[in-house]
């Protein structure tokens, strides 16, 4: 691949990634029995697929926007390791934004789907 091609094919992937990781976040919290901190999160994203493509960085910012539109609560506890640790849990209205983006996300992957089944 050339290296505009090489770019162009990076700057998909990001895009592609940044509207991705909200879902799986919310849908890894949703399928969590208990709070989870930025860590526990990455290592289960990392284990089903690697959504994040290792980079861990990503993910906390995400997670911080999630916090503030109030589809997640958080809160921070000492950790006995290192420094304190802000553990995440999926809301009500996290649990409902979680079943309209996979709605979306479902016809918009069937819609893709269709189109690339039909290219050349």
């Amino acid at each position: 691949m050339t290296d505009a091609g090489l770019h162009v094919q990076k700057k998909f992937e990001k895009e592609l990634a940044s509207g991705t990781v909200s879902l799986v976040l919310l849908a890894v919290l949703a399928q969590a029995a208990e709070p989870m901190y930025g860590y526990q999160i990455a290592k289960r994203l990392e284990d089903s697929g690697g959504v994040l493509g290792g980079k861990q960085s990503t993910l906390y910012p995400v997670l911080r926007n999630l916090d503030a539109a109030g589809l997640l609560n958080s809160r921070i506890e000492p950790s006995i390791s290192g420094p304190p640790r802000r553990y995440y849990r999926i809301t009500d209205v996290g649990r409902e934004a979680l079943a309209a983006w996979t709605s979306t996300w479902q016809a918009t992957r069937d819609s893709v789907d269709s189109v690339l089944e039909g290219a050349p």
